[in-house]
């Protein structure tokens, strides 16, 4: 019985580890054609030579008639991203603790329409607040980017839920304390709440940090281009420079994995009330 326990254990490592190879070779990849020289870039998986050619194609923007603004994007990317990130934490932090510990009339009925707006297609609201943004002037501006996006209902209810769990006892005698709502929000709720803000953080964030289609459409100078609009662009007239493509998907997953290394330990027991 012993023996055939072990021949699983070690069949459901085998299976384990062939998985993570297959999810983290295209990333090796990705990181080794980068660094790679020029003529071994998608003609060698690993390549016997490197350089940094690619990524000083890039810090210098380019050559030639291809020069265009990578590091400015990159910069764009890290701004809109960190802002419509604080924004929605911020709002749903606000919103969760009033619908789970605020009593008022309507409290239901904003919960269901949360819940519906949840499963409801984004895409069809796009045109919509394309039009807003154009009859408000903030068009091909860094607001256009940010404010539609400062609301994220999935952190709302994540919030919301979280929130519920707290003991209302600690709220009332803070109450009878003298402290006003914001200052139990800020003193009591969000020191108790680092593993599920943790986890909302990096969710948002990533979500925020790869969306595409809304930078495509709010957009349209240069010098406002996020990253992942000017990699977009690349897949055509960049099509001969494949080292430097690699080297700018390696800046745009840079910062995930930072944040990831950083708060991996309260990602970790935030996980555990997610999977509740």
């Amino acid at each position: 019985m012993a023996g055939n326990r072990n021949f699983k254990v070690t069949l459901l490592y085998i299976f384990a580890f062939t998985v993570m190879i297959v999810m983290v070779a295209p990333y090796i990849y990705m990181v080794l054609g980068s660094f790679a020289v020029w003529d071994q870039v998608d003609r060698t998986i690993i390549p016997t030579e490197f350089t940094l050619r690619s990524y000083e194609w890039l810090f210098n923007g380019g050559e030639g008639v291809n020069a265009r603004p990578w590091m400015r994007a990159f910069f764009n990317s890290v701004f809109v991203t960190t802002a419509s990130s604080i924004l929605m934490l911020a709002t749903a932090i606000l919103v969760g603790f009033s619908l789970a510990k605020l009593k008022f009339k309507g409290n239901r009925l904003i919960n269901n329409i949360i819940l519906f707006q949840m499963f409801y297609p984004a895409v069809i609201l796009l045109i919509p607040l394309f039009l807003i943004i154009r009859y408000f002037g903030m068009y091909d501006t860094y607001w256009a980017m940010i404010l539609p996006k400062a609301v994220n209902l999935w952190a709302i209810f994540m919030y919301t839920n979280y929130f519920r769990g707290l003991p209302d006892e600690l709220i009332e005698a803070a109450k009878m304390d003298g402290a006003s709502q914001f200052k139990i929000v800020w003193k009591i709720v969000l020191p108790m709440s680092k593993s599920i803000t943790t986890i909302v953080f990096l969710f948002v964030f990533m979500e925020r940090w790869v969306e595409l289609l809304w930078d495509m459409l709010v957009v349209n100078s240069e010098s406002m281009l996020t990253l992942n609009v000017l990699l977009a662009q690349m897949f055509g007239p960049y099509g001969g420079y494949p080292g430097p493509m690699y080297a700018a998907s390696v800046l745009l997953t840079l910062p995930i994995l930072i944040l990831f290394i950083i708060f991996s330990k309260n990602f970790k027991d935030g996980m555990q009330f997610v999977l509740k």
